[in-house]
């Protein structure tokens, strides 16, 4: 695996890169001694307004670690999704890539027969981009870049993994440990902390091995269905388990800090704490507009948090737009990795952003995606809908899941979240091509002003156009006539 980084032509900065680092804001003293280590929390479909801290209306839930974190660190509160949902802006995340531009623009869902669809080979991932600098790495939860043998972590340079390699709620449910399946059926109220139980001992060994580490954790919560374990779970307060959940996650969070801290290496570890798209129903968007697989603000805008004790300073808050796209490069920059100037990287290096009150954007605009359409473009106040967002998600009260869910225990069934539990604001202008909103003043977009701006409209799809020149075509992928209720225990997807 190690012959596809240097194939592909990931060289170190020489000497450290001791200018970029001073440059960067980072001591060089530190630098000098040791590469810092990563760590990437990525929640699934956390809604914007799901923790404190963020959102215009304020959360319901209370989440004491992700706050200490924002408090200690950075906070960034225009941060977007590449797409609002899974696949593509996990993608992203991994490539510093539009989906458009990685390959990854549908889910891959077994139980749906979407078998052949995930993260091309030729894709260099953020694990790939530090092995050659002596990165060990570690993927732990979703995966969701595909279930086939040709798209599975260890192929895209994880050294180890150990989750489900889809969404929750996708037939079967198994855990896999790298290449075989470990449990089914599944556990799912014991998920996060199975999860996050791995990640410590992946912590713990690495410091032991005295090897600069990216661990990658992504979790199956807040996703449907929803569990939490016994722990967390309040069965004297109905229909509360989606707190229960965020409080599980919160305390994931708060493990993980504190470990680093007890280890002596949190001076020496960049965490950061983010979601793949905005909620299904039961969340909160905080006040933003629309829901998950819809392009308006409450499917693309998630919440970003940064710690790293000594080289960001405590409280920094940023409106400036930036996004998952931005991760890879910016790990990158900090690990003193080069990139191969050949691959065309959407995302930037946002470090300033993080440690620097009052820095300007590196972005011009940030795009939004959906499937293969180029959908969105924000740049500074403005947003544009060049494609119309889809209205709003509905579905009958007696609407049940069609996918199960699988596994041996849900807890609370009666406590999943229903149709009627829109997460986002439903009201405003209806949704028609070339829309564009005063996100500053109407973060709920619910005035669409393209008529008064023309030169702003204009402006924006020029640039739209530009990017838009980049869009290959794709096929839509195979699949099955209907859902199949597939059972596991091996890596074989065919209905039995």
């Amino acid at each position: 695996m190690s012959n596809k980084v240097n194939r592909r032509c990931f060289m170190k900065f020489a000497g450290a890169g001791l200018t970029g680092m001073l440059l960067s804001g980072i001591s060089p003293m530190k630098a000098a001694q040791k590469k810092p280590n990563f760590i990437i929390i990525l929640a699934d479909d956390l809604g914007y307004g799901d923790i404190s801290g963020f959102g215009y209306k304020k959360s319901p839930y209370r989440t004491p670690n992700l706050d200490r974190m924002a408090e200690n660190g950075a906070k960034l509160t225009s941060f977007y999704s590449s797409a609002p949902y899974c696949a593509p802006s996990r993608a992203t995340l991994l490539t510093g890539r539009y989906p458009f531009r990685n390959g990854v623009v549908y889910n891959p869902a077994p139980d749906a027969g979407i078998n052949e669809v995930g993260l091309p080979d030729k894709e260099i991932t953020l694990a790939e981009a530090l092995k050659d600098s002596g990165y060990k790495s570690c993927c732990i939860g979703k995966w969701h870049l595909g279930h086939t043998p040709n798209y599975l972590p260890r192929r895209q340079g994880f050294d180890e993994y150990y989750g489900i390699l889809y969404s929750n709620d996708m037939r079967p449910v198994q855990l896999v440990e790298n290449e075989s399946v470990v449990e089914y059926p599944v556990i799912q109220a014991n998920l996060t902390k199975k999860y996050t139980k791995r990640a410590i001992n992946f912590i713990e060994k690495s410091h032991q091995q005295d090897q600069p580490f990216l661990l990658y954790l992504p979790h199956a919560m807040p996703h449907k269905p929803l569990a939490a374990s016994e722990e967390f779970y309040t069965p004297n307060t109905p229909g509360n388990l989606y707190e229960d959940v965020i409080r599980e996650l919160d305390w994931s969070v708060g493990e993980i800090n504190n470990k680093l801290k007890e280890l002596g290496i949190d001076t020496n570890t960049l965490v950061m704490f983010s979601s793949d798209n905005g909620p299904w129903f039961g969340g909160n968007t905080g006040g933003l507009r629309g829901m998950k697989a819809r392009t308006w603000e409450g499917g693309l805008r998630v919440p970003f948090i940064a710690s790293w004790p000594g080289n960001i300073p405590s409280g920094i808050v940023s409106e400036e737009i930036a996004g998952s796209i931005d991760i890879f490069p910016t790990v990158l920059k900090l690990a003193g990795v080069k990139s191969n100037p050949d691959v065309k990287l959407d995302g930037k290096d946002i470090w300033p952003l993080l440690t620097r009150e009052n820095t300007k954007s590196p972005h011009e605009a940030i795009f939004g995606t959906h499937g293969p359409r180029l959908m969105t473009i924000r740049s500074g106040k403005w947003k544009l809908h060049v494609k119309p967002p889809a209205g709003v998600r509905t579905h009958s009260p007696d609407w049940v899941d069609p996918r199960g869910p699988d596994g041996v225990t849900i807890i609370a069934p009666n406590e999943q979240a229903r149709p009627s539990q829109h997460p986002g604001v439903t009201s405003g202008d209806g949704p028609v091509e070339m829309m564009l909103f005063d996100i500053e003043n109407d973060v709920s977009e619910q005035h669409d002003i393209s008529k008064k701006h023309p030169d702003v409209v204009n402006r924006l799809k020029r640039m739209y156009d530009e990017m838009f020149k980049d869009l290959p075509s794709f096929s839509p992928p195979d699949k099955y006539d209907s859902l199949k209720r597939l059972t596991g225990g091996d890596l074989n997807y065919k209905p039995k």
